[in-house]
């Protein structure tokens, strides 16, 4: 078992082997994926969460032991880049791998600060009537841009991996989660309006958004609410098709 623990917390680093090796009986199950789970649990006082890896395939994990760091790694690392440009995301605490004796990964874990959430930013695309909807549409542009003005363009910028926190009337912070697909880069207008599109907006968001964007940019607002139209609709109909195809072949099995 391979420890990094964050300098802010090296005095708790002998707790985290115990909250490792007690994973599976202990703590609030949060999200389980096919692959991936995720928990809740108290570290020292703390409350934290806990993003268990499964161990890959061989060949992936060869890849991940000799080529390409672990997902934990890039978690742990990309959090850290995101708070040095003071973008929002749970403090990374540490991440831990597991190596056989030949070295090859089995599994791995991520672990950061609990956040005490209010909503996503899901519950904006079901409910056009939510409070405040366009103000925090508004807020999480300037979030956005401030994330591509740092050379960050995440991969998963999606509805449930911004947490959205309430702060008082009018006012709000936006949390990044799921963090180890990022690449850093200087992004296009083209590049920026790309990554908005897996956010499922509406027209009505997407007026919204590029409205504030163009105001952060200096952009012309017409051309980036239509790009980011165009960005949208190709994303919704690329999605959708392969939901189509996924139970047609469900449906010939």
């Amino acid at each position: 078992m391979q420890i990094t623990v964050h300098k802010h917390y090296k005095e708790k680093e002998v707790l985290v082997p115990q909250l490792i090796e007690g994973f599976s009986d202990s703590g609030d199950l949060i999200m389980q994926g096919t692959r991936n789970i995720i928990k809740s649990n108290i570290l020292g006082e703390e409350k934290v969460v806990i993003k268990f890896f499964q161990k890959p395939g061989l060949f992936k994990s060869v890849i991940y032991s000799f080529f390409r760091s672990t997902k934990a790694k890039r978690s742990f690392e990309y959090a850290n880049y995101l708070l040095e440009y003071n973008i929002p995301t749970p403090f990374p605490i540490a991440y831990v791998e597991e190596k056989s004796g030949l070295g090859l990964l089995q599994d791995s874990y991520y672990i950061c600060e609990n956040i005490d959430y209010d909503f996503t930013f899901r519950e904006l695309i079901h409910n056009p009537l939510f409070p405040e909807r366009n103000i925090i549409l508004e807020q999480f542009t300037d979030f956005t841009f401030k994330m591509h003005q740092a050379r960050v363009n995440f991969l998963d910028h999606s509805p449930g991996n911004t947490l959205i926190v309430k702060r008082g009337a009018g006012e709000y912070d936006f949390y990044l989660i799921d963090l180890n697909r990022m690449k850093f880069e200087t992004l296009s207008i083209e590049a920026r309006m790309d990554n908005f599109k897996k956010m499922w907006l509406s027209k009505t968001m997407v007026k919204v958004i590029a409205k504030k964007y163009a105001d952060l940019s200096g952009e012309n607002e017409e051309k980036l609410q239509q790009l980011l139209l165009k960005k949208t609709i190709a994303f919704k109909a690329k999605t959708t098709r392969k939901k189509y195809l996924k139970r047609k072949l469900r449906i010939m099995k």
